[in-house]
C-alpha cells in the first residue's frame, strides 16, 4: 500500500487545482488524481464548436492572488474554451501544481477505515492508497448522461458528443449533420456548424431560452477600471445571491410597474446581454404572473430574430417558467435558423423512432447524415459522486444513502461519511452561481476545517444525521419558495432515467449560504461531530443557523413563498 496522504483531491479541474494550492499552503502532504492528461476540467474535455463561458472572465476567474489577477488579460467578454483551457494551464504552471497531479488515472472506489481515521482510495491501476481526507472535486457537470436512441449501433456515420469532444476537432465542410439536443451545449455549436456544414438538422426536444452574449473584446475602459481595485470587484461579486454582480434591483416587482417602464427595463437588460434579465425583476422567480411578464418579453424576441413564424413558435419554450431551467447565452442563436441549410425538428410533434443504417428515422420522415452530435447533457451534481464505489462507517455507499435523492449537510458533507468533502456538491449553490466564486468559498472553507481540526489534534469529521437532514429540509423548502420545482430540468435530476426528482442546489443564494457556513464555524461547528479515535472532542447534532426571511421582499411575494413552503411541509410530513 502506498504512503498515507494527509488529502487526496478527485480531479484536477478549478476546484481540485485550488484545494492543492491550499493543502499545500497547509503542509499537507497531497495529491491530485485526474483522469484528463492535463487539467482544467469542464474546460479540459468539452471542447465542442463555440464552447465559451456564459459569466464574464472577469468574474470567471480565481481571486485568491492578487498578482495572477494583473497577469493574465482576457480577450474577450465570455472567454472561449481554448482560452480559459490555456488559463488553467497558466495556474497550474504559475504555482507548479501538476508535480502532485496524477494524471491518466481514475478513482475507483474509497472505503472508510475506522482505524485508521480515513479512506482506503482504489485507483484504476489497483493500487490503494490511504488518505485522512478525500476531497471530491469532480465538478457538477462532468459525466455525461448514459443517453442511447434505439438502431444507434447501427449507424454507419460518425458519432460525435459534445462532451467528449475530439482534440484535435472536427471539420464538418461540405458534411449532412444531425444535432440532438438544444441546451447550452448546442445553443453553442449549432451557428458555428452550421457556418461550414452543407445543412445542419436541429432535433428538438424541448426549447430553451436563450438571451444574447453580446460578445466581443472586453472595453479598456472597462478593464482599466477594474484594475483599479479588484479586490473591491470581488468583494462586490462574491456577496451577491449569484456570484457575480448582475445589476439585481430587489424592490422592483413586475406586477406593480407600468408596462412601459417593464419594457424599458427588459430592454435595457437584453441590450446588455448575458444574464441580466434574471434580475430585471425581485418577483420573477416566485411569482407565475411576473415570470409570464418576462418570458412574453423573450418570446417576443424570438419571433423578432426567427423569420418563419411557425419555427420561431417551435423555438419558444412553453412547458417551464423562465429561468427554471438554466437559461443560455448565445451568439446568432436564433439568427442561425434563417439560414437555407439549418432546418429544425420537434421531436414533441414527429417523435424519433430510430437510427439506420444512414442516418435518423422520426415517426413522418427519413433523414441521412454524415454525422450526427449528440447534445444530451450531463447527470448533473450527483453523477460523478456517485460512480465512484464510496463506502462510509457502516459499509453503505453514497449511492444507496442518496437512493430517494441526495442529502448531505451544506451540500459539503454527508452524515456517516466522515472526512469527504464535497466541493460545490449538492445543496450548496453551485450551478446556481459563478463556480469560481463557490469552488473558493468552498475550499476555504474545507481549509479551514482541516486546520481547525489539526490544531485540536481531531481525527475526523462528521456531519450529524440531524443536521443533514435540518439542511436538507432548508434546501428543498428554499427551491419551494420558487418556480425552479415546476421544471423538468437537470436542476431536478430529470433528465437522466430513473434519478431521483429534487432541486439538487441551494436557491438561498451564495451570499446567505456564506453567512450561513460562517455561522455554524463560529458557533464550534454546529452539527458536526468531531473525534479523535473513540473520543469524542465536539458534538452538535442540531443546524440551528437558518438565515430570516429577506427584509426587502414585498409583503405578498412573501405570502405567496411562506405558502408554498407550507404545502411542502404537509405534503412531505414535516413540522
Amino acid at each position: 500500500m502506498a504512503e498515507r496522504l494527509d488529502v487526496l483531491i478527485v480531479g484536477a479541474g478549478f476546484a481540485g487545482m485550488y484545494m492543492l494550492l491550499k493543502s499545500r499552503e497547509q503542509g499537507l502532504k497531497v495529491q491530485a488524481i485526474e483522469a484528463g492528461s492535463g487539467v482544467g476540467g469542464t474546460w479540459y474535455w468539452n471542447r465542442y464548436p463555440g464552447a465559451r463561458v456564459d459569466i464574464q472572465s472577469l468574474d470567471y476567474s480565481y481571486g485568491f492572488d492578487a498578482r495572477l489577477e494583473q497577469e493574465w488579460r482576457w480577450s474577450e467578454r465570455y472567454a472561449p474554451q481554448p482560452e480559459l483551457l490555456a488559463y488553467a494551464n497558466h495556474v497550474a504552471d504559475r504555482f507548479d501544481l501538476k508535480k502532485d497531479i496524477r494524471f491518466k488515472t481514475r478513482v475507483t472506489a474509497a472505503h472508510w477505515d475506522a482505524k485508521a481515521d480515513g479512506w482506503n482510495v482504489t485507483l484504476d491501476t489497483g493500487e490503494v492508497i490511504p488518505a485522512r481526507f478525500v476531497v471530491m472535486a469532480t465538478g457538477c457537470l462532468s459525466v455525461p448522461t448514459d443517453v442511447t436512441f434505439p438502431g444507434l449501433d447501427d449507424y454507419k456515420g460518425t458519432i460525435y458528443r459534445t462532451s467528449r469532444w475530439p482534440h484535435e476537432g472536427v471539420d464538418f465542410s461540405e458534411q449532412r449533420v444531425g444535432i440532438i439536443g438544444t441546451g447550452s451545449s448546442a445553443i453553442q455549436s449549432i451557428p458555428i456548424i452550421a457556418e461550414s456544414a452543407a445543412h445542419l438538422t436541429v432535433f428538438q426536444r424541448t426549447p430553451n431560452y436563450s438571451t444574447p452574449a453580446r460578445n466581443g473584446p472586453i472595453p479598456e475602459e472597462e478593464f482599466q477600471e477594474w484594475l483599479k481595485d479588484p479586490r473591491a470587484f470581488r468583494a462586490r461579486s462574491r456577496y451577491t445571491p449569484t456570484g457575480f454582480w448582475n445589476d439585481p434591483r430587489e424592490d422592483a416587482i413586475a406586477t406593480q410597474t407600468p408596462p412601459d417602464e417593464i419594457k424599458a427595463e427588459l430592454e435595457r437588460r437584453w441590450a446588455w446581454g448575458g444574464f441580466r434579465i434574471l434580475s430585471a425583476f425581485a418577483d420573477q422567480a416566485i411569482d407565475p404572473e411576473a415570470n409570464k411578464i418576462v418570458a412574453d418579453f423573450i418570446a417576443e424576441k424570438i419571433r423578432e430574430q426567427v423569420k418563419d413564424p411557425k419555427v420561431a413558435e417551435m423555438l419558444t419554450p412553453k412547458d417551464h417558467p423562465f429561468g427554471t431551467k438554466r437559461p443560455c447565452v448565445d451568439t446568432n442563436y436564433y439568427a442561425t435558423y434563417n439560414r437555407d441549410n439549418v432546418e429544425l425538428v420537434d421531436l414533441r410533434s414527429d417523435p424519433l423512432e430510430t437510427f439506420t443504417a444512414t442516418g435518423i428515422r422520426t415517426k413522418n420522415r427519413s433523414f441521412d447524415f454524415d454525422a450526427v452530435v449528440l447534445a444530451t447533457g450531463f447527470d448533473a451534481m450527483t453523477g460523478a459522486i456517485e460512480r465512484v464505489d464510496i463506502r462510509g462507517v457502516n459499509g453503505e455507499t453514497i449511492k444507496e444513502h442518496w437512493a430517494a435523492g441526495p442529502e448531505t449537510y451544506l451540500g459539503l458533507m454527508v452524515a456517516g461519511f466522515p472526512n469527504l468533502f464535497l466541493i460545490t456538491g449538492p445543496g450548496s449553490p453551485s450551478v446556481l452561481t459563478n463556480m469560481i466564486n463557490s469552488i473558493e468559498q468552498h475550499v476555504d472553507y474545507v481549509a479551514d476545517i482541516i486546520a481547525s481540526l489539526n490544531a485540536s489534534q481531531a481525527g475526523r469529521i462528521e456531519a450529524t444525521r440531524e443536521a443533514e437532514q435540518a439542511w436538507t429540509d432548508h434546501v428543498d423548502q428554499s427551491a419551494a419558495m420558487t418556480l425552479f420545482p415546476r421544471a423538468n430540468s437537470w436542476y431536478m435530476g430529470a433528465n437522466v432515467p430513473g434519478k431521483p426528482r429534487r432541486f439538487l442546489a441551494y436557491t438561498g443564494g451564495l451570499d446567505v449560504y456564506s453567512d450561513i457556513c460562517n455561522a455554524v464555524r463560529d458557533k464550534g461547528w454546529e452539527g458536526f461531530v468531531i473525534a479523535r479515535g473513540d473520543q469524542v472532542l465536539r458534538a452538535s447534532h442540531e443546524f440551528t443557523s437558518f438565515p430570516p426571511p429577506p427584509e426587502n421582499m414585498a409583503p405578498h411575494i412573501m405570502e405567496m413563498a411562506m405558502a408554498r413552503v407550507e404545502a411542502w411541509n404537509k405534503e412531505h410530513g414535516r413540522v
